[in-house]
């Protein structure tokens, strides 16, 4: 796909490409936000989502390609870039021996917001994210999810009109990642443009407004999440078998019900099988477990996932990690030294 630049858009990219020796860590990527959405960047480990980040936020400058951020081309003013957008990225930039309210505040003076207002916005956003009351104690004593909230105070603190989450909330537990997600939704809501780049399905089916799979450098699909849903078809059905050795045995049987291959999770003695009959499905694969004296722990049907989509698309699931040396890896080390 290709995209021209329009006053409505907050983030293009066109055929961007990054190579790393051997590794091509963008192969032609295109991507698109319009203002005030949020687009999720969606892939595992190595796809090439941190590189795109770096790229964007001129940390990093393309092989090939170009990119507009807030109208501003990223290669010929990059300077002006960085006055248009917030970053934070997959650690938490936080400097553990300054209380939050410091942290804050010394980046408002980088930004030349001026004593008095670097320390007001400073209080002002510790009281948005809910850290008015840790505020004055060293960062080191929160926790990860206070941190990930702070970093994120700090990437807003000159009020950017553009803001690039690079999977903010890997590492944290549930109630922090949930904490994350209302943080964020509130940012969108008052008309902040958003690139979110995530390996957690749930995070882009509840953010995006729009979502583009990248796998390997390259978009391999696009769309809302039940666009992308809605390519994968059918529903799935879903059995827990009381015994992992009748697992096998239960494969056996019912993929000849299906529409796919089903897939095993062996340590959760459950099978996934993609299916075309709803109801019906179910209830011939029943009649066919129970002719065969299999007993269950449960069993339904739901529709399809991205974690699905992925799979689909891929081959592999969205969570895998690549092993060896990725091209993100790679970018980070880059922008590093």
């Amino acid at each position: 796909m290709a995209f021209s630049a329009t006053v409505t858009d907050a983030v293009v990219a066109q055929g961007l490409v990054k190579h790393y020796k051997e590794v091509r860590a963008l192969d032609g990527l295109d991507l698109r936000v319009p203002q005030g959405s949020v687009l999720a960047v969606l892939g595992p480990n190595g796809a090439g989502k941190t590189t795109a980040v770096k790229v964007l936020t001129t940390l990093i400058k393309p092989d090939a390609g170009s990119a507009q951020v807030a109208g501003v081309d990223v290669l010929s003013d990059p300077r002006n870039v960085r006055r248009q957008i917030g970053v934070s990225g997959q650690s938490a930039a936080v400097d553990e021996y300054l209380t939050g309210f410091e942290n804050l505040d010394m980046i408002g003076r980088l930004y030349h917001l001026g004593r008095r207002h670097s320390r007001s916005r400073a209080r002002e956003l510790l009281a948005q994210f809910d850290l008015d009351e840790a505020g004055d104690r060293m960062a080191k004593t929160y926790s990860g999810g206070m941190r990930r909230r702070l970093d994120l105070a700090g990437a807003l603190v000159a009020n950017p009109p553009v803001l690039f989450l690079d999977e903010p909330t890997t590492g944290l537990d549930p109630r922090s990642r949930t904490e994350m997600w209302d943080t964020i939704q509130r940012l969108v809501a008052a008309g902040t443009s958003l690139l979110l780049t995530t390996q957690y399905l749930e995070e882009a089916d509840l953010l995006a407004d729009n979502i583009i799979v990248v796998d390997k450098g390259k978009v391999i699909a696009e769309g809302d999440a039940d666009h992308l849903k809605a390519q994968v078809g059918g529903e799935r059905l879903l059995i827990t078998v009381t015994h992992q050795g009748q697992l096998a045995r239960a494969q056996e049987i019912l993929e000849p019900l299906g529409v796919g291959p089903a897939v095993l999770e062996e340590h959760r003695r459950s099978l996934l099988l993609p299916v075309a009959g709803g109801a019906a499905s179910l209830a011939d694969a029943l009649r066919h477990l129970d002719a065969a004296d299999i007993s269950l722990d449960d069993v339904g049907l739901r529709r399809p996932t991205l974690d699905d989509v992925f799979l689909t698309l891929t081959g592999h699931a969205a969570e895998e990690t690549n092993g060896g040396s990725s091209g993100d890896k790679q970018a980070t080390e880059v922008a590093s030294l």
